[in-house]
Formats: structure tokens, sequence, C-alpha cells
């Protein structure tokens, strides 16, 4: 909270001061270490089972995998980092390195989709032999893992966009394994060999999508874009019917990391009103509770010289 004196006329540059709640959803660094190990292991046993059966379903997922244990540490990581407290240098801290991690995550989970699709091109020109039955078997080991890590990670810090990415790369080799379970059972049934690199790029076309959310969110809040479920318009007209506002200005509405909106304001002082200490105040206590913005900055400023009666606020900024 920015805390000013409508009787100082340059509140504007020099009554400012900030309040800063922690409200922000935090990553596990404990369920990422158990999920990347689990990971590690069911890599190493996806990669041996790939070269036994010459399928590229396991092959795509083990490889999948690759990527996933780059991910899971880079997680755990940026989790640990985003820990660290603030600093003189870091004023907002290290949260924004777990925006950081889950963008690079976003990127490679992309990367991986477009090489397993390459390779099922391949794969469907010239089908090699590959052993369903041993697919089947080894795609349901691989999914019970990834799916009890998978549950492991939305329960102990799902909301957080750093723990998503991960997660997206964990339910991606379950749909994986699931793909590798499908393939096999055709293989085995039918001696359709073909069906295991058409599986492989239909579960690659999901990952793509996961991968471009990723990307898409990560960058809105890089570039401190609106979040989700706020409209600056709203705020401002909120903001105006707190007593002792005559209007806003300045108004500009984004996210420290994911989970934590930021709402930074002028408000000019009604005459005759409350102080600006108290309306201050009373904005930041109404942001929280109507629009859950546990971290706000508001400058109160006294009417300018001359003027009665201001009109409607100007227009958010953003």
């Amino acid at each position: 909270m920015a805390n000013g004196h409508p009787e100082d006329a340059n509140a504007t540059q020099t009554g400012s001061g900030a309040g800063h709640h922690d409200h922000s959803p935090r990553g596990d660094p404990f369920a990422l270490a158990i999920a990347l190990a689990l990971t590690v292991l069911m890599m190493a046993g996806e990669f041996v089972a790939s070269f036994f059966t010459h399928s590229l379903a396991l092959l795509a997922d083990a490889w999948h995998m690759v990527s996933d244990v780059g991910s899971l540490a880079l997680a755990l990581v940026a989790t640990l980092v985003a820990l660290r407290p603030r600093s003189l240098k870091k004023t907002f801290g290290y949260q924004r390195f777990e925006v950081l991690a889950a963008l690079v995550n976003g990127v490679l989970l992309a990367a991986a989709s477009v090489l397993i699709i390459v390779e099922a091109y391949q794969r469907f020109v010239h089908p090699p032999a590959v052993l369903g039955g041993w697919m089947v078997v080894t795609g349901f080991a691989t999914m019970a893992v990834n799916l009890v890590i998978a549950l492991f990670l939305s329960k102990r810090g799902g909301k957080n966009v750093n723990v998503r990415a991960a997660l997206a790369h964990v339910l991606g080799d379950a749909a994986g394994a699931g793909a590798a379970i499908v393939a096999g059972a055709v293989v085995a049934l039918t001696g359709e060999n073909r069906a295991d690199p058409v599986l492989s790029v239909a579960v690659s076309a999901l990952l793509l999508w996961s991968a471009w959310r990723l990307v898409s969110e990560t960058t809105h809040i890089l570039m401190e874009g609106t979040p989700e479920g706020l409209r600056p318009d709203e705020i401002a007209l909120a903001i105006q019917e707190v007593p002792g506002v005559q209007s806003v200005h300045d108004l500009h509405v984004w996210s420290i990391s994911a989970g934590e909106p930021a709402v930074t304001a002028h408000v000019v002082l009604a005459p005759g009103g409350f102080h600006g200490v108290v309306v201050a105040r009373a904005v930041c206590e109404m942001l929280e509770k109507r629009f859950g913005v546990a971290h706000s900055t508001v400058q109160p400023e006294p009417l300018p010289p001359g003027i009665v009666q201001l009109g409607r606020p100007d227009s958010p900024s953003r």
C-alpha cells in the first residue's frame, strides 16, 4: 500500500511506500524431487523396452521422458531459487524464475513433439517390425507410474505455473504410454505396424497444444498482461466507489508470478474527505477482499489547485 498526504503537492513522486503480501502458490521441492527420481527410472526402462520391441511409440515416450527429466530438474531448481528471500537487488524476490522455467519447459515440450512427428513420418513410410505384446506391458507400467507422479504433483502444488509445466510433461508421458498400449494391441492383433507411428502423431498433437498453452500463459505474465479473471475497467469503477476517492488514473493490473496479481493506481482524493493514508488503505483492503489482489500499491493525490469537480476516471492504462 502506498501512503501519501493530500496536503503534499508532490505526493505522486515522494509519498509512496509499499506493503507486500506473499500469497502466490508455491511449488513443492519434495514432490518435484520424487517425481524426478521416478521419471529417471521409467525413462531408463522405456529406452531398454523400445530397443527390444522396436517400438516408435515407446521410443518417442522415452525421448519425451528425457525432456521430462530436464523439465522436472529445471522446475525443482526454479522452485528452490524462488524460495530465496528478497534482496536489495531483487526487491520482488526470485518468483519470476519459476515463470521463466515454465516458459523453457513449454518450448522443450513443443520441440520434443515436433521431433516425434518427424520420426513418425519416417516410420510410417518404412514401418519396422515391432513386438506388440511387450509394448502393451511396458505401456501399462509406464502409465501407472506417470499417473502416480501426476497425482502427486497436482496435490502438492498443482496451482503453481512451474509445477503445472512439469505436470504437462508427465501427463504427456501418460498419454504416450496409453498410445503405446493401443498401438501394441493393434500390432499384436492385426500385424499392422503403422499403428505405432500413427498413434505417436496423435499424442504429439496433444503435447503441442499443451506446449502452446504453457508458452502463451508464461509469455503473458512476462509481458505483464492483465491476469485472467480481472478487468481493469471493473477495478477502476470499484476504486472510485471507495469513500474519499474522487477519481483514479494510471491504473495497472499485472502479475508478479502466476497466481499473484498486482495492482498499482493513483487516486485523486475527494475534497474535504478522508486523509490520504486512510483512503489508500481502504482501496487496498477493497482490492484484496473483492478481487483477491493481495499486492497493491495506491498513490493518493490531492485535487489540482482550482479544480472543484473532476469527471469520470481516466481509462486504465492496461
